[in-house]
């Protein structure tokens, strides 16, 4: 099963499984609530793992609000022999209630997770037992020792409710500590706030390689949607670009293609450690960038 672990971009002297794409890719999902949506997930999984991925994720919904959706899909999915990761997070769940859930993943032969705190989904009461993601990770430590390869979450622009950016920059480094394998950071499209991160990672003593995260432009809506809400900043030159676009979704849908395909690969060459796509359970937007950058390299 292949499991997190750092490798440079197209570095051949790095020992990688003969089945992993040599960017050190990876795709996350979200789990469908239709049975179209769960159709066209299947078939999405299927195009995505020809590029040998090293590993899918799904995510989960803050206190379980997805819970059992989320593994319907992560044991679909990794039917097709890629190592699967859930997304666990702890803010709204019992300790009693992820405790299960680990030993549930556990006995299925799941070994990777990506650890978050999680948003309360509203209406929600309590914030549970745990309520920050080194937490999350401490207590995975604590249940399951080393059985699972565990990625957390960074956010080279700061967190949205973080007081600041040498706040959030402790507490990455703490839930790292807490036992952490892997980093995937939000998405952002500036490459220069994604090296200052790692640099002052690296200052703190974090060596775990930090994975960036990327997002495929293909409506800016929904893109502009998400990044005010995550506190992804979309630079106003792109922003202009895609407003005076209007509603063309082709001219989009090039302008994102060229976008992310030079941001991955300046990326890869200042030696990011791969590239986590988040789908959004879509496959052409992902591997036309996959294959713009593997054609350059």
């Amino acid at each position: 099963m292949i499991r997190f672990h750092a490798a440079d971009s197209c570095d051949e002297e790095h020992a990688m499984s003969a089945q992993e794409h040599p960017l050190g890719i990876s795709f996350e999902f979200f789990p469908p609530n239709t049975d179209a949506g769960r159709e066209k997930l299947m078939h999405t999984r299927d195009m995505l793992a020809e590029r040998n991925p090293r590993f899918f994720s799904v995510t989960y919904g803050a206190g379980g609000s997805t819970q059992n959706r989320t593994i319907d899909t992560v044991n679909a999915v990794r039917q097709c022999g890629i190592s699967t990761a859930p997304h666990l997070s702890c803010v709204g769940s019992e300790k009693a209630q992820l405790r299960d859930l680990l030993h549930s993943y556990r006995d299925q032969g799941i070994d990777n997770l990506v650890a978050l705190r999680g948003d309360l989904p509203s209406g929600m009461g309590g914030v549970g037992e745990l309520r920050y993601a080194n937490e999350l990770v401490e207590f995975i430590r604590e249940e399951t020792g080393n059985h699972f390869q565990v990625a957390v979450a960074a956010y080279p622009e700061s967190h949205p409710q973080a007081p600041g950016f040498e706040a959030d920059l402790q507490n990455f480094a703490r839930k790292v500590n807490a036992g952490a394998d892997l980093a995937i950071t939000q998405y952002f499209f500036n490459a220069d706030s994604y090296f200052h991160f790692v640099e002052r990672a690296r200052q703190l003593g974090v060596e775990t390689p930090i994975v960036p995260g990327i997002m495929p432009i293909t409506n800016y809506s929904k893109l502009a949607r998400f990044s005010d809400a995550c506190g992804a900043e979309i630079p106003r030159w792109i922003r202009k670009q895609l407003e005076a676009y209007g509603d063309d979704s082709e001219s989009i849908a090039a302008f994102g293609e060229e976008v992310i395909s030079r941001l991955c690969q300046r990326l890869l060459d200042g030696g990011a450690p791969g590239l986590h796509f988040y789908t959004l359970n879509q496959a052409a937007p992902t591997l036309k960038v996959v294959d713009n950058i593997c054609s350059t390299r």
